[in-house]
């Protein structure tokens, strides 16, 4: 690239994308933009300030006590949703990188794709699709985080591209940039491979119990899989405008996700924990949609623009675990009595 003389970092970035991206990434300059006009910085792109944004949020930081598939896990190397979150980011910059695709963006979304997940992970999320007259949808509730609920409810105002990716992350859905079906597909890779792991540590599960023909085409451990999805993105998409696994892993992903389920996801014991977990978030429902009064005041602020419901929906998915427990206690468990004056 020629030498040239850039009036702030933010343009020698803008150079380098156009000089080095493949001609289907994302580019920062071409951003469709944000729902509210800002100044440009003159060091970040957008995409960078959106990766900062995220990173700085309330909700991200929440992150690190959410639930990945183990609820409130007591070991200190079970993965939660932060984690998970980091997983994910690593795996589709490394996806991104490869393809020659725009990193920030996707770093962005990665980062930013769980923001709305509910406490105790995947069972949170259905006990709030069935309490709400609406639905909830982790995905969609990500977006209403970083569009409304963050900053007191001004929202991070984010560029309409990482909206988008964390909006499609999920398998059946479609982002409009090859940066977001990086985040897509490095979700699957990623959780599946960890859910495997933390299985394994917690006994529930020996790697030799996964079918040899899964294990022949995927590898023999984490790394081995995680690599091997890599590089079927890569020899089946390169140069393509497209980001997906070739035939065979992901049918043998798809076989290993199904074998998951069967052996983890929905075993007997996890069901019961997700009794105990349905039994305490549709009491704090209940209790929040009768006492409006007793919500955060930044809550009590936005049910004056949205239901009662979504309100109270917005509440409990912004738990952690361990602060679900502890407000479900404090509510309802009862407190010995305390006497001053003792019994002689």
């Amino acid at each position: 690239m020629e030498t040239q003389n850039f009036n702030s970092i933010r343009e020698k970035t803008y150079a380098v994308e156009q000089a080095f991206l493949s001609p289907y990434a994302a580019k920062s300059c071409q951003t469709r933009g944000r729902r509210r006009a800002e100044s440009p910085c003159e060091m970040r792109t957008e995409y960078q300030r959106d990766r900062d944004r995220i990173i700085y949020s309330k909700a991200f930081i929440r992150l690190k006590n959410k639930t990945q598939v183990f609820f409130s896990p007591e070991g200190d190397h079970y993965i939660t949703r932060l984690t998970h979150t980091l997983d994910v980011s690593q795996i589709a910059r490394s996806l991104a990188r490869a393809l020659s695709l725009n990193e920030d963006l996707t770093e962005a979304i990665a980062l930013g794709h769980d923001l709305g997940h509910t406490p105790f992970g995947h069972s949170g999320e259905r006990i709030l699709n069935k309490l709400n007259p609406a639905g909830f949808k982790h995905n969609e509730q990500s977006v209403r985080v970083v569009d409304v609920l963050e900053k007191d409810g001004k929202g991070l105002n984010l560029t309409f591209e990482v909206r988008d990716g964390i909006l499609n992350h999920k398998k059946d859905l479609k982002p409009v940039t090859l940066e977001g079906k990086c985040v897509n597909v490095a979700d699957r890779i990623a959780y599946i491979n960890h859910d495997l792991n933390d299985a394994v540590r917690a006994g529930i599960l020996k790697l030799d119990d996964v079918p040899k023909d899964i294990r022949a085409t995927l590898g023999e451990t984490s790394r081995e899989r995680i690599n091997t999805a890599i590089n079927s993105v890569y020899s089946h998409s390169a140069g393509k405008p497209e980001v997906e696994l070739s035939a065979d892993v992901l049918q043998a992903s798809d076989e290993l996700r199904k074998f998951m389920f069967e052996r983890v996801y929905l075993t007997g014991y996890a069901r019961g924990e997700e009794q105990k977990a349905e039994r305490m978030i549709s009491a704090l429902y209940e209790y929040f949609t009768g006492h409006i009064d007793k919500l955060p005041p930044t809550y009590i602020g936005l049910t004056e623009k949205f239901t009662v419901e979504q309100v109270v929906c917005d509440y409990l998915s912004s738990m952690t675990d361990r602060y679900a427990v502890y407000l479900f206690n404090s509510i309802f468990v009862p407190r010995g009595w305390m006497f001053t004056d003792e019994i002689n």
